[in-house]
Formats: structure tokens, C-alpha cells, sequence
């Protein structure tokens, strides 16, 4: 079972434990806030595929596509698969068009 939740929205104690997949650590968060879980910035895209992304909002499928081909060989993503069910947490505004969906339907 994979959960989305943004990274700021409450616990919710009947979720699985989180874990935050963001490049960036989430703006306004202290290191000890619960809300994080374990915080895992390698599985989230690249610098350079998530300042494309931003650039080019309109072209999810690609960018999808794109990340898909990154986690292709992750040991990240094999760590974030043998943790079983997790709440992933972004801080994006969006979780819909973020990377998150795609992260979860890999997982």
C-alpha cells in the first residue's frame, strides 16, 4: 500500500510511515518535524529534470517518462521498495502532477 500526502498536511496515525522524497528539504520544516519521516532526496528527480520540469509544466508525460529512466538502475529505489508500504510526502503544491504518482506507481 503507497499513500501520497504533502509533507505539510497533519499525520494521519492510520497511514503507513512516512517518507519524504524530495531533492530539496521542504521549506519551513525543522529536521526533528515528524511530518518529514525519513527523508530520501535521491530518489526524487535530478536537479537538472526538475528545473526542466518547472519550465515546461504542460509536458507531464515527459517528464515522467524522463524520471522513469533515472530510477531506471536506483539503489534508492530499491532501498524505498524493501521499506513496503510508506506515505510518500512532497512538498510540491500539487502531488497530482508531481513526481510522487510516478514514484508510486513504480513502487
Amino acid at each position: 500500500m503507497i499513500d501520497t500526502a504533502r509533507v505539510y498536511d497533519p499525520i494521519d496515525p492510520a497511514q503507513p510511515p512516512r517518507v519524504t522524497v524530495d531533492r530539496l528539504w521542504p521549506r519551513g520544516i525543522h529536521k526533528e518535524d515528524p511530518r518529514v519521516g525519513t527523508w530520501m532526496p535521491h530518489v526524487a528527480p535530478s536537479n537538472e529534470l526538475r528545473k526542466w520540469y518547472h519550465a515546461h509544466l504542460d509536458q507531464y508525460d515527459d517528464f515522467a517518462a524522463r524520471y522513469r529512466e533515472e530510477l531506471a538502475d536506483s539503489d534508492e529505489l530499491a532501498k524505498l521498495r524493501a521499506m513496503g508500504p510508506v506515505t510518500l510526502t512532497t512538498s510540491a503544491k500539487d502531488v497530482a502532477i508531481s513526481h510522487v504518482p510516478v514514484l508510486a506507481a513504480l513502487l
